[in-house]
């Protein structure tokens, strides 16, 4: 047996991690091999219902709702889907192979012989949100950067690499480097997901289970199958199946720095009077506005999604409810809505800048992003401003 295949023999079961390198046209040819002459009595699938039926349903792009997208606030999390995606197709563009080639394969396969199949993975959904909300503020500008680098990144891939994947050594220093660069995006999308995995390969049906997994996957998974089967743990992963809900803190933290300008502009007028006053409220509105116009420029927004951005962003930057790039967003997909063709051409057209700018829902979510952090820049850099002038009046009334 190879190193990307593990035979366990666990309280009278024998399940066998299959892992692959998901780009790999020797992946493809191993799980069928296996799934051929092993006869499982059930194959588990490291993919959700979502993702298959992504996988399966070549139209499904056609069917996405891009304003119902951002009104539901995932706009980040489709950018990252379709990211990944694009990137891991990429990858397998010089080898013939699509992202996903060797799941759909097995499944292939096991429906052809009547086995049956479980679906082992946690929703890409619930694990997107909630690598974004146990990221902080630093953590959240890592993550979006290190996506954006793997969606421009054009050096080519070989086979032999691909396959390199598969090695444990080059697995290990992979996932040592994202522990150390990403702390909070390695648990959620490794080792939760690890134990996900096992909780759910456990529980399919049969003595004898073949389990199709990314190679990364099987130490972590085979260590949690053990202390499973040895009672340590237990099959129950509804803590890792929803994102974690806002603390009391979180909550109130979200109204604390609207509050925080508020009360620094009404002190402007309290202390400097009315001129003062009024040159802050001045200079929120023309930091937020302005920056979040100028993302929007950058986005190449329509011209009036570039007029929302100035008038919304000091509007919505005081409201945690609703944000600037969500709006820009919205009414950029109203005036230049998405065609059919943007959603055929879509997994192509993220891996490249020009990409961006061409398709016109990529574009949205470019808008969305950009105009959100320039609002965020602004509300900073204003109030920032705020602080030294409150300051400085406070100062003088001691001197």
């Amino acid at each position: 047996m190879g190193q990307t295949e593990r035979k366990l023999e666990l309280n009278g079961r024998t399940i066998t991690l299959i892992g692959t390198a998901h780009i790999s046209k020797e992946s493809i040819d191993q799980v069928t091999a296996f799934i051929r002459e092993q006869k499982p009595d059930c194959v588990a699938i490291e993919l959700d219902e979502q993702r298959f039926k992504s996988l399966s349903d070549k139209d499904s792009w056609r069917k996405m709702d891009i304003i119902k997208v951002l009104k539901e606030k995932k706009g980040f999390l489709m950018l990252a889907n379709l990211v990944l995606s694009g990137f891991q197709r990429r990858m397998g563009e010089n080898i013939g192979v699509k992202p996903g080639d060797e799941m759909r394969a097995a499944y292939m396969t096991a429906n052809e012989l009547s086995i049956p199949i479980a679906m082992v993975d946690r929703p890409i959904q619930v694990t997107l949100r909630r690598a974004w909300a146990k990221n902080s503020l630093w953590g959240k500008c890592k993550l979006l950067a290190a996506l954006l680098t793997s969606a421009f990144e054009k050096e080519p891939v070989n086979s032999e690499q691909i396959e390199n994947l598969k090695n444990k050594s080059e697995m290990d220093s992979m996932m040592g480097e994202i522990s150390e660069y990403m702390p909070a995006v390695k648990e959620v999308l490794i080792d939760e997901r690890d134990r996900y995995l096992a909780a759910h390969i456990w529980c399919a049906e049969g003595n004898n289970v073949a389990a199709i997994l990314g190679a990364g996957h099987l130490p972590g998974v085979e260590r949690h199958l053990c202390a499973l089967a040895a009672g340590e743990e237990n099959s129950d992963t509804k803590d890792i199946e929803t994102v974690p809900p806002k603390t009391t803190g979180a909550k109130i933290a979200g109204w604390v720095v609207p509050a925080l300008i508020v009360a620094l502009i009404a002190a402007g007028f309290y202390f400097g009077g009315r001129q003062k006053g009024a040159d802050m409220l001045s200079a929120w509105v023309l930091w937020n506005g302005i920056l979040a116009a100028v993302g929007t420029i950058i986005a190449a927004g329509h011209p009036l999604s570039v007029l929302t951005a100035f008038v919304g962003a000091p509007i919505t930057s005081l409201c945690p409810l609703v944000g600037v790039g969500m709006v820009t967003g919205i009414v950029q997909a109203l005036i230049c809505k998405p065609k059919v063709a943007d959603m055929e051409t879509l997994q192509d057209d993220v891996t490249s800048i020009k990409g961006f700018y061409k398709n016109r829902l990529l574009r949205v979510l470019l808008v969305f992003i950009l105009s959100s952090l320039g609002s965020t820049v602004g509300t900073f850099v204003a109030g920032a401003g705020f602080v030294a002038t409150i300051t400085e009046f406070v100062k003088s009334l001691f001197d």
